[in-house]
């Protein structure tokens, strides 16, 4: 059983082995993509495998769709050349349910794979007709928030993008310089409206993409290598708009048992490639079955109605923001770190197995349900509530997402202001609530701190994960022991009034001791991180 157009002429041992094929006319559905595409997508990486690619597909097999995707790879090659065209753009999606079972598609919806490559000719001039395309109504991109920068963590320009500066979108090298090039040959077809949608997991997303491609607008229109309408046709809403996003959806890397599953069926060539940038890409993306992606209805060349139908949700850019902050501020981001910091305490190496824990699951329950939902703003395309049930009842209990706390547990020193800061300043400000009420985030708090020590609940030393801060603040707790006496609140109060560590300064919202509290009773010995949670929670 081969992946590619050969090996699925054989659709009966497919389908006898449980696999749900596509069902539409995919030698049509490709003819009639490649002459009036309607949406090109960047980044052919798990997320897009996962989820776009597979709403398009239950579309075409409903027929409300009679078109796919395009798919084009901008900054490693490889992906595209070593695992889209060996497998003839298809890709397996393996579902993994909260249930404990797969569900198991082969996924035909993206029926053409590019190179956005100045170099290659081909797929050059074939993405400049595409953009020149009346048809085409979205390019969208998941290549992660680093993606649209155009200066390395130092502030320096990265490699390409001062050249392409200079040079115009005649050979742009950098990746936002190529994309700018792309929206630069629509305008030159007939100044044609586009949305330029940032479907990446970042906050106000759409400004980031609009930030790039406006800047190479603006200085290409500056050094005379473009058309000087082009910088109005960027800044026009009504020709280029750059819509917000809210995704959410988990996929893991590609997962060695599900990889057993498929090969006992009979699939062939399922290995994955290392490319020479180091991308890790498999035929096969494993993801939870849970997704949401709610996208600012924003849309110069209109939309296919269609997609609604498929789960997507168009809303206006305000919704999209409550939405961003009931997810990241409340109902999932916060629940995350409350179980990395205290499963790495307690020597969890599984997410999932975290929730069958009395006290960590009740803390969580309380600080999603008792103290963060009373300040969410309602986003009414999803309810709060119902969000918080999936997330605590089928998301993190999944037993086949192998998330760790571990991995949840990197850059924490930069999540708390914005997980738990905001929850904190929406209790300051109302005349109803009390800063005071909050038992449990003041006890995630002091589990952070005692998770800086680098002592499980044991006495056993385990190493932290990678967090930039962690040169500052460790030496704030180095000074304490299991079991000795110590003044705690003394040793940790520069932190506790570190404003940019948690959102605001704890002994100002009147926090601070009662975190110092929980601190104190947590280091008493081994076991008291334990007792300390059966005492509170």
């Amino acid at each position: 059983m081969k992946l590619n157009e050969q090996g699925l002429l054989d659709r009966k041992q497919w389908e006898d082995k449980g696999y749900n094929l596509p069902q539409f006319d995919r030698a049509a559905v490709t003819a009639a993509t490649k002459e009036n595409p309607f949406w090109i997508h960047f980044g052919p990486g798990n997320i897009f495998r996962a989820f776009q690619a597979n709403v398009v597909q239950n579309l075409l097999n409903q027929g409300l769709l009679d078109r796919g995707l395009v798919v084009a790879e901008g900054y490693d090659y490889e992906i595209v050349e070593k695992m889209n065209h060996p497998h003839d753009d298809y890709n397996l999606l393996v579902t993994l349910k909260a249930n404990g079972t797969v569900e198991k598609t082969v996924i035909g919806s993206v029926v053409e794979s590019l190179t956005v490559n100045s170099e290659n000719e081909a797929d050059w001039t074939r993405l400049k007709e595409i953009f020149g395309k009346d048809s085409l109504q979205m390019a969208s991109f998941t290549i992660t928030e680093k993606g649209y920068s155009l200066v390395n963590g130092k502030g320096d320009p990265l490699p390409g993008v001062e050249d392409d500066f200079a040079n115009g979108p005649a050979k742009a090298m950098s990746y936002m310089g190529k994309v700018a090039a792309l929206v630069y040959a629509r305008y030159e077809a007939g100044r044609k409206p586009i949305a330029m949608v940032s479907m990446d997991n970042c906050s106000h997303n759409g400004d980031k993409l609009f930030a790039a491609i406006s800047t190479f607008a603006e200085k290409w229109a500056e050094n005379g290598v473009v058309d000087a309408g082009f910088r109005d046709y960027v800044n026009d809403k009504s020709k280029v708009s750059f819509p917000w996003s809210m995704i959410d959806k988990i996929t893991p890397r590609p997962d060695a048992s599900v990889e057993a599953i498929l090969k006992a069926d009979g699939v062939e060539e399922l290995e994955p490639v290392v490319t020479s940038k180091n991308t890790w890409v498999a035929p096969f993306v494993n993801a939870e079955e849970t997704e949401y992606l709610v996208i600012e209805d924003a849309f110069p060349n209109g939309r296919n109605a269609a997609l609604e139908k498929g789960g997507l949700m168009f809303t206006e850019r305000e919704t999209v923001d409550k939405v961003e902050k009931m997810k990241v501020c409340t109902c999932l981001n916060p629940l995350h770190t409350c179980l990395a910091v205290f499963g790495c305490i307690l020597g969890y190496e599984k997410i999932s197995e975290e929730m069958k824990d009395e006290q960590l699951r009740k803390l969580v329950e309380t600080v999603g349900y008792v103290e963060g939902l009373p300040v969410v703003v309602n986003p009414g395309v999803l309810d709060p509530k119902e969000f918080i049930d999936t997330v605590l009842n089928v998301r993190i209990p999944n037993p086949f997402m192998p998330d760790t706390p571990q991995r949840i547990a990197t850059d924490t020193s930069q999540k708390l202001a914005i997980r738990f800061g905001e929850t904190i300043k929406a209790y300051a400000a109302a005349d109803d609530l009390d800063v005071a009420d909050l038992k449990l985030i003041p006890v995630v708090f002091a589990g952070w701190l005692r998770y800086l020590m680098g002592v499980n609940d044991n006495g056993e030393k385990f190493e932290l994960s990678p967090d930039p801060l962690l040169e500052a603040v460790c030496p704030y707790v180095a000074g304490l022991e299991l079991g000795k006496e110590a003044d705690v609140e003394a040793a940790v109060k520069p932190l506790l009034e570190d404003a940019k560590i948690w959102g605001v300064n704890l002994y100002e919202v009147g926090m601070a001791e009662k975190v110092a509290g929980y601190l104190k009773e947590m280091i008493a010995g081994p076991g008291a991180v334990r007792a300390t949670l059966k005492k509170y929670v």
